[in-house]
């Protein structure tokens, strides 16, 4: 079972980076300069950490700058020998509840086509077509606040 850390940009930002580049820059080949924006100085992020404290996941809620009660969900990334142990879901949950806390009622993210299954589980609904981000298909997906479903 991963650990799981939240926090700042500044807290987190050495970590994150790591999974990060891993999966968006070496494996599915986005370029870094895609990578970085102005929303992780202003979003929540959590990483999580195998047993020997290593990160293997990291995500971001985004809420700054966004209508309020509305936040997003971005930056989902799992390294690919975590995959399929349950890291994402467990960040997912992490993030929903620390959105509920916050206040937040609606959520929406760009989900990588092959990710959004995990999304779904969670109750998010797809909205609109299929489209393009840095050269992968995306699907636009939203959520009024709910729990996920086992």
């Amino acid at each position: 079972m991963p650990t799981l850390r939240t926090g700042t940009w500044d807290e987190l930002a050495p970590v994150a980076r790591l999974v990060r580049l891993a999966v968006f820059v070496d494996e599915q080949g986005i370029p870094e300069s895609e990578e970085w924006d102005d929303d992780d100085r202003h979003a929540l992020h959590v990483v999580a950490f195998d047993k020997t404290m290593l990160p293997i996941g990291t995500a971001r809620l985004i809420y700054a700058n966004e209508p309020t009660g509305h936040a997003r969900i971005g930056r989902m990334a799992v390294m690919k020998p975590h995959r399929g142990e349950g890291t994402g879901r467990l960040m997912l949950e992490q993030l929903l509840a620390e959105a509920q806390a916050m206040g937040i009622t609606a959520l929406s993210l760009h989900a990588q086509v092959q990710a959004k299954a995990l999304y779904e589980r969670c109750g998010f609904t797809a909205d609109g077509p299929v489209f393009d981000e840095v050269g992968i298909p995306h699907q636009h997906m939203s959520l009024r606040m709910a729990t996920c479903s086992r």
